[in-house]
């Protein structure tokens, strides 16, 4: 048995990039920062960033590209995958990529810091958030 699955929280570090390939099939990539923090032995703050490139195809590409912007928060669930290929000066690079299979929107577009999460599985953008409603009816 096998495993290829990457879970991350994080950041967009550009608008998401909307291509269409020869057969017209649309692709979306951007970057992607998960961050860590820890308090060091000596007692100050650290933090650590690590960047993903994301690749996402079809209908998942373009709902991306119309409702995801820099800095806003999403999770991605996807695969990882290796490729390599040649820059303009010949030389070959590789690089790595998680593929998009599942997403959800964790905060309105236009927002740097969510006030909840909304929903998305990547077919559809995410319902508007609920009325307020009174909190008398709760049981607790």
């Amino acid at each position: 048995m096998s495993v290829n699955k990457a879970i991350l929280i994080g950041r967009l570090g550009k608008d998401p990039e909307l291509k269409y390939t020869p057969s017209g099939k649309a692709v979306a990539t951007f970057s992607l920062a998960t961050s860590e923090r820890w308090k060091g032995q000596d007692g100050e703050k650290k933090e650590s960033t690590v960047w993903h490139n994301i690749v996402a195809w079809g209908r998942q590409a373009e709902v991306m590209k119309e409702y995801l912007s820099k800095g806003q928060q999403v999770y991605v669930e996807g695969r990882i995958s290796n490729r390599s290929y040649d820059d303009k000066e010949g030389n070959k690079k590789y690089i790595s990529e998680v593929v998009v299979q599942n997403f959800t929107f964790i905060e309105p577009r236009g927002s740097s810091a969510g006030s909840g999460a909304s929903s998305g599985s990547g077919d559809v953008p995410p319902p508007p958030p609920p009325p307020a409603g009174d909190d008398d009816d709760l049981p607790f």
